[in-house]
């Protein structure tokens, strides 16, 4: 038979597992709240995105903080979990190009807002 112990361990760590992934499904909904616009992923990526951003966030926090002990599952926690997943999101976006547009043939970089006219433009000229 299997051990008090190792039964003890085995429900303290499915515990840990089930509050990570509820409290980073939260943290990504907060982080997708905040960030206007169209957001990329769907339900497993702003739970994967919750939880980075609060290793990040959490980690920041810490790193700055020399004596301050931060849980995830706090209200100080929430914050720097939700920032830190904006962060990344932010960061995606820039870096997948839906906020800027690169330039052609020497022309100015252009916001999103204006990427259909210019897409639309462009597709005229040929």
């Amino acid at each position: 038979m299997v051990s008090p112990e190792f039964m003890a361990v085995v429900e303290q760590s499915t515990h840990e597992v089930l509050v990570w992934v509820g409290f980073g499904t939260l943290v990504g909904l907060a982080a997708k709240a905040l960030m206007p616009g169209r957001d990329p992923g769907g339900a497993v990526a702003t739970l994967m995105m919750g939880i980075a951003g609060c290793i990040i966030g959490c980690g920041v926090l810490l790193f700055f903080n020399d004596g301050a002990r931060v849980s995830p599952v706090s209200l100080l926690g929430f914050g720097a979990g939700t920032a830190g997943a904006f962060v990344l999101l932010l960061f995606y976006r820039l870096l997948a190009g839906s906020f800027f547009l690169e330039a052609e043939n020497g022309e100015t970089w252009s916001h999103r807002l204006r990427r259909r006219r210019r897409r639309d433009s462009i597709a005229r000229d040929l």
